[in-house]
């Protein structure tokens, strides 16, 4: 076999083995994706919840959120949106208004970017859990 050929072929198998790879983490990603689907969110129990600051988070790769919660007489009195990677889901931070008009998780997602929404609302209720929800 000549030298080129040698060349073709080992450029060739690189080539699948990346193609391969991208097939995999793309298949990884959407599997993440999907169980968002179908989270559900603990109801908050405001005769639970203590006073202060609370941070939480949430990820599932590639969307990942975190926030500050701030607890005052049993009602969320605050809430900030410190960190939101994501894809193309950066109109779902709007979610937060939603969350602090409501005083609840149950509002709707943002359209267009509900799979952020939801990420943003595990980690504000990984912040109520904190904060002594249920």
């Amino acid at each position: 076999m000549s030298r080129t050929a040698t060349v073709l072929l080992i450029i060739l198998a690189l080539l699948v083995m990346l193609v391969a790879l991208a097939v995999l983490a793309f298949k990884h990603i959407q599997r993440n994706l999907d169980h968002l689907k179908d989270l559900s969110y603990a109801p908050i129990v405001t005769a639970s919840l203590r006073n202060g600051t609370y941070e939480g988070t949430y990820q599932t790769f590639p969307v990942k959120a975190k926030v500050s919660l701030a607890i005052k007489d049993g009602s969320i009195a605050n809430l900030v949106l410190l960190e939101h990677r994501n894809g193309q889901g950066s109109a779902a931070e709007t979610i937060i208004g939603s969350v602090l008009k409501a005083q609840n998780l149950d509002v709707d997602a943002i359209s267009g970017a509900t799979y952020s929404s939801k990420v943003i609302l595990k980690a504000i209720e990984d912040a109520l859990h904190k904060a002594g929800n249920p």
